[in-house]
């Protein structure tokens, strides 16, 4: 398994998606019972490729990544070959910007004396699609990236 597996609810949210794999894998409905209930092992397979299949599908289409911490912020463009990575610190106490008022006052203040701005560049070590989804594992969440290119304007 390339990467994780879909929880029950997950997969109950792509029912359709997964009826035309199984569809796509001709496996009708009675067979799959059927398999859940004679062959787990071979059902658990199945579902261990669908959740790679679509989480593939996902990380191919995902350009920017958000993550939101106390008094920091990691932004990243994801291209084929490289990541571009924006770190923003804010040096207040108390101050976290995973709350609506404090990244409001972040954003109407982001030339403050308090908020240092980090930018970087790297290759990927590993299979693009593998550091995505890390990254979503460890809080990140997908974005369209109007912060990161918002952010880009103000710190170049």
């Amino acid at each position: 398994m390339k990467y994780k597996q879909f929880t029950k609810e997950q997969l109950e949210e792509l029912h359709e998606e997964f009826a035309i794999f199984l569809a796509s894998q001709q496996i009708e409905r009675s067979e799959w019972e059927d398999i859940k209930k004679n062959k787990p092992n071979v059902a658990q397979e199945e579902l261990n490729i669908f959740s790679d299949l679509v989480w593939d599908k996902v990380l191919d289409n995902t350009n920017y990544i958000e993550h939101f911490s106390n008094n920091t912020l990691n932004i990243f463009k994801c291209s084929e070959n490289n990541m571009q990575r924006i770190v923003v610190k804010v040096n207040k106490e108390g101050f976290d910007l995973s709350r609506k008022d404090d990244f409001n006052w972040f954003l109407d203040h982001s030339n403050d004396k308090s908020i240092e701005y980090l930018k970087g560049q790297k290759k990927y070590d590993k299979e693009r699609n593998l550091e995505l989804f890390d990254l979503i594992q460890k809080g990140g969440e997908i974005s369209k990236g109007d912060l990161f290119e918002g952010l880009l304007k103000i710190i170049q």
